[in-house]
């Protein structure tokens, strides 16, 4: 039967990439990467740079297919994700029939890890749904951004009893959760942190975590939250993307013992 690989390739840098993922990468045939345009050409680099340096099968092959555009400009966000995915899933389709034998192995490189903000396992189950041709996938974990943005900091994600909440932008505007002192904020295109003014929180921020672009950032929200906005966007209008991702987190209180 076909197989599929979602494979975790960590957040940019080449060392992230797990020993359980070089043997994954070495068992397969043919790698599909979903090609998003000249501004992002880098990110395709940096799957072809994984290859070369990890497999020592030669024989494999790389396929390149146009990923479909999404409408970032429509105001019902979930049904244009689901439009987009439904999109992907004629594509992935036809790359699993087409590119694939009976005996043969497909792969994606996911950027970070398979099971955090990534469309790809639910675009396979989609197409394992439905699909006529039979095939089998399976997924390799890998580095987030968010371990990478701890280690960069040299931070824990949380201090001794406190929760952790992982979120979007978008439902950051909505405010913090009251109950919750540690919150990992990914997929902000709008600088949302700076609509918190808020004495008592602290960000930690990073983008292009791991590679040679990599910026950082740190310290009291309202101190630090105009300069990141400024570095966002200077480095996002250089490169034509960003990739960024930040932890805000509560002061501890005196009677924390912190």
């Amino acid at each position: 039967m076909r197989r599929v690989l979602v494979i975790g390739i960590g957040s940019g840098n080449l060392e992230h990439v797990t020993v359980q993922a070089i043997n994954a990468m070495n068992d397969v045939d043919v790698f599909f990467v979903m090609d998003k345009g000249d501004a992002k050409a880098d990110l395709v680099q940096a799957r072809t740079e994984i290859c070369e340096r990890y497999i020592t099968n030669r024989s494999y092959r790389i396929i390149e297919v146009r990923d479909p555009e999404r409408d970032r400009a429509s105001p019902a966000y979930r049904a244009a994700v689901e439009d987009w995915y439904g999109r992907r899933a004629e594509v992935y389709e036809r790359l699993i029939t087409d590119e694939l034998d009976e005996e043969s192995c497909g792969a994606f490189l996911v950027w970070g890890d398979p099971s955090l903000y990534d469309g790809t396992l639910r675009i396979l189950e989609q197409v394992a749904a439905r699909s006529r041709t039979p095939f089998e996938f399976e997924v390799v974990p890998g580095i987030t951004s968010v371990q990478a943005l701890a280690a960069r900091h040299r931070i824990s994600l949380s201090r001794i009893g406190e929760s952790i909440q992982i979120t979007t932008g978008r439902r950051l505007t909505r405010g913090l959760p009251d109950d919750v002192e540690n919150v990992v904020v990914m997929l902000d295109a709008d600088c949302s942190f700076s609509s918190l003014d808020d004495d008592d929180l602290e960000i930690y921020w990073g983008a292009y975590l791991g590679t040679d672009d990599e910026i950082l950032a740190s310290g009291p929200l309202t101190e630090r939250a105009a300069g990141i906005a400024q570095a966002r966007g200077e480095a996002r209008s250089r490169k034509g993307w960003i990739m960024d991702t930040y932890l805000l987190r509560r002061r501890a209180q005196p009677e924390d013992g912190l």
